[in-house]
C-alpha cells in the first residue's frame, strides 16, 4: 500500500471516530435543548419532536385546550360579570373599583408563575393541576354566594387566579416538552381552548343570568369546569425524556440575559393595557354606552373571542414557518394600532363589531406565540421556570392596568378616548421592545427568527 492510500485510510478512520463521538455526546442532551450557533444565537433542534411518544403528545395537546377552554374562558369572560356588577351587586362601586376583581386574578394568576414553573420543571404537571381544579372550583362556588366586594376579591380574584396559574402554567408548558420544530402550532391549538371559551362564557353566563339568577349561573359554570378540568389533569403528561433533570435556581440566570429581559420588558409593557385584556374588560360597558343593547353588547365581547380563537391557531401555525418574533412582534404592533384607529372611531355595532374580532385575532396571536419565543431561547430542562417567571414579572404591570384604565375613563368623566390612547400605545412601545429582540437574536432583517 502507498503512502498517499495509507493516508487516505487513516483520515477515513479518524472521520468515523469524530462522527462517533459527536453522536454520542449530543445522545446525552433533549433533542429540543438550545443549540448554540457559531455567531451565538439560539438555534431550534434539528428534530422535529422531542418525544417518541404521539399519543401522549396529541392527548396533552386535547387536555391542555380543555384547561384552558376553562381557565382563559372564563378571564377573557369577565368583561360579563363587571358589567353585571355595576347594575347588581356592587352597583354602587365606579367601573375603577369593580376592575380590580379581574386586574387582581391577573396578577396572582401571572405572579404564580415562577414558583408554579420551578414545581413543573421538578415533578411534573399532575398534583399542580390536581390542586389547581380544587382551586379553581372552589373559587367559582365561593363567587356564586358572595355578597361583598371583599368576598369577590378573595374568592374570584385571590383564589380564582391562583387555579387558573395551576392549571395553565403545567399543561401549556407540558405541551412545549412534546414537541420542537412544531412548538407553536402545537401551542396554538392548545391556547385556541382560551379563545373558545371566551365566546361560550359571555353568551352562556348572559343567559343563565336572566334566567336562573347569579348564583346559579356561576355554579353551573363551575361544575362544567370542574368535568372538564378533571379530564384535563388525566391527559396532560411531559415529554420522559426531557423532564428527568430538576430545575435549579441557576435558571435564573435568565435575569443576566438580555434577549429574556427584553422580551420581559415588551411584555410587560403589553401586560400594562391587562395584557391586552383592556378591550375585553371594558368593550360591553363601552357598547351599552353607545346605546347598544345588553344582548348584542355581550355577542361583540363573544366575537371579539370568536376572533381570538382563529388568533391563537393560525398565526402560531404560520409563525412556525416564517419565525416567531418575526410574528409576535408585528402582530401586537397591529393589535395596538387598531386599539387607536378602529375603536377610538368605532361609533356604531357594524364598526364596533369590525374592531372586536380583528382586535381578537391580533391580540390571540401575542396569547399563543409569547409561550414559544420563551422557550426558544430556553434550555427546555427549565422551561418551566423560564416561562413561568417571565409571567411573574409581566404580573405587576397587570395588575394596575385594568383599574388605571378604569382610573382614565373615570377621570375623563366617561369618556373612552383616553383609555383608548392608553391601552393603544403601551401596546404598541411592548411590540417596538420584541422587535429590538429580534434583533439581538440575528439583527438581518429577513432572518427567520
Amino acid at each position: 500500500m502507498s503512502d498517499i492510500e495509507k493516508q487516505v485510510t487513516q483520515l477515513g478512520d479518524e472521520l468515523k471516530s469524530d462522527s462517533q463521538r459527536i453522536r454520542d455526546s449530543t445522545a446525552t442532551y433533549p433533542s429540543s435543548a438550545p443549540v448554540e450557533s457559531i455567531d451565538g444565537h439560539t438555534q431550534e433542534s434539528s428534530s422535529s419532536e422531542i418525544t417518541n411518544d404521539s399519543t401522549k403528545a396529541y392527548l396533552t395537546i386535547f387536555g391542555a385546550f380543555l384547561a384552558l377552554f376553562c381557565t382563559f374562558g372564563q378571564m377573557n369572560a369577565f368583561g360579563t360579570f363587571q358589567a353585571w356588577y355595576t347594575t347588581h351587586q356592587l352597583n354602587t362601586l365606579d367601573a375603577s373599583t369593580i376592575s380590580w376583581i379581574g386586574s387582581l386574578q391577573l396578577w396572582v394568576f401571572f405572579f404564580s408563575g415562577g414558583p408554579i414553573g420551578y414545581i413543573f420543571d421538578k415533578y411534573g404537571p399532575r398534583m399542580l393541576m390536581m390542586v389547581g381544579t380544587i382551586c379553581y372550583v372552589l373559587s367559582i362556588m365561593m363567587t356564586s354566594i358572595s355578597t361583598q366586594y371583599y368576598q369577590y376579591i378573595l374568592s374570584q380574584g385571590v383564589l380564582f387566579g391562583l387555579g387558573v396559574g395551576l392549571l395553565f402554567y403545567p399543561s401549556l408548558s407540558s405541551v412545549s416538552t412534546h414537541f420542537a420544530t412544531y412548538r407553536a402550532t402545537a401551542t396554538g391549538l392548545a391556547v385556541a381552548g382560551s379563545g373558545l371559551g371566551g365566546v361560550v362564557f359571555p353568551i352562556m353566563l348572559q343567559n343563565l343570568f336572566e334566567r336562573v339568577g347569579f348564583g346559579w349561573a356561576t355554579r353551573i359554570s363551575g361544575l362544567l369546569c370542574g368535568v372538564l378540568c378533571g379530564i384535563a389533569v388525566l391527559t396532560v403528561t411531559t415529554s420522559t425524556s426531557t423532564n428527568k433533570a430538576p430545575a435549579q435556581l441557576a435558571g435564573l440566570k435568565c435575569l443576566k440575559e438580555p434577549r429574556y429581559m427584553l422580551l420581559a420588558a415588551g411584555g410587560s409593557l403589553v401586560a400594562l393595557g391587562a395584557c391586552c385584556f383592556v378591550p375585553y374588560f371594558y368593550v360591553v360597558d363601552y357598547a351599552q354606552s353607545l346605546g347598544i343593547s345588553s344582548h348584542m353588547a355581550f355577542v361583540v365581547l363573544a366575537l371579539m373571542n370568536a376572533g381570538g380563537v382563529f388568533g391563537r391557531v393560525a398565526p402560531a401555525i404560520l409563525s412556525d414557518s416564517i419565525g416567531r418574533f418575526n410574528l409576535l412582534a408585528p402582530t401586537s404592533f397591529l393589535a395596538g394600532f387598531l386599539i387607536l384607529i378602529s375603536w377610538m372611531f368605532a361609533r356604531t355595532l357594524s364598526t364596533l363589531i369590525v374592531f372586536s374580532i380583528l382586535y381578537g385575532f391580533f391580540s390571540g396571536a401575542f396569547i399563543s406565540v409569547i409561550t414559544p419565543c420563551v422557550a426558544q431561547i430556553s434550555d427546555i430542562r427549565e422551561i418551566g421556570m423560564r416561562i413561568g417567571l417571565m409571567y411573574s414579572i409581566i404580573s405587576f404591570p397587570a395588575l394596575i392596568g385594568g383599574p388605571l384604565a378604569g382610573l382614565i375613563l373615570g377621570f375623563n368623566h366617561g369618556s373612552y378616548n383616553g383609555m383608548v390612547i392608553f391601552a393603544g400605545t403601551t401596546m404598541i412601545a411592548g411590540s417596538l421592545l420584541i422587535f429590538g429582540v429580534k434583533f439581538l437574536i440575528n439583527p438581518m432583517l429577513l432572518a427567520r427568527v
